[in-house]
């Protein structure tokens, strides 16, 4: 694991090489936020941390497990010295999406070890929450860059919508889908 060049991996990379890391050490983590658009968008859209949903009973061994990447915390983040142009961070569990806490993550094969991602259809929402929730406009483009390149389940994302009073939000994301 030593040969990991920090100074220049994409998020792709480092996510792969961290949460593989972590599951080896019993720390169950889900990937979030903008860094899974920029690996469902092929680093089309650039987040510049990755957030983490970390399972609370596996919390113990997590400063261990990062400290011997090198990482170290500086408040809420943990910064690697090698790696300047990504940080992590950890959320809480349980994983949510607005008021949805029932999320299935995908699970991805990285080294013989499963590994914990957004499916693109809660990628989608999740950015589609901070567009409704945050009026964070950039959200709703990430949205449709995702839901561009990979298949998702509209009915699901629209009955979401519904849910947390979002019905404009989706009908300019179906909008913004079909230019």
């Amino acid at each position: 694991m030593s040969s990991f060049n920090f100074k220049s991996c994409t998020i792709e990379q480092l996510w792969k090489y961290v949460a593989t890391h972590l599951a080896k050490n019993d720390v169950d983590v889900i990937l979030v936020g903008g860094a899974v658009v920029s690996i469902y968008t092929e680093g089309a859209y650039i987040s510049g941390d990755l957030d983490f949903v970390l399972n609370d009973l596996t919390r113990t061994n997590l400063n261990t497990a990062l400290e011997s990447l090198g990482f170290n915390q500086s408040g809420r983040h943990f910064i690697h010295p090698d790696c300047k142009h990504l940080y992590l961070e950890f959320c809480p569990f349980p994983v949510s999406i607005g008021d949805d806490c029932t999320i299935v993550p995908a699970e991805v094969s990285n080294d013989g070890v499963k590994i914990k991602i957004f499916n693109p259809t809660d990628s989608v929402r999740d950015r589609l929450a901070s567009y409704i929730h945050f009026k964070a406009k950039e959200c709703i483009d990430q949205a449709v860059m995702v839901a561009k390149r990979h298949p998702v389940d509209l009915s699901k994302i629209k009955k979401w919508c519904v849910q947390e009073s979002g019905e404009l939000a989706f009908e300019e994301f179906i909008q913004r889908l079909k230019q």
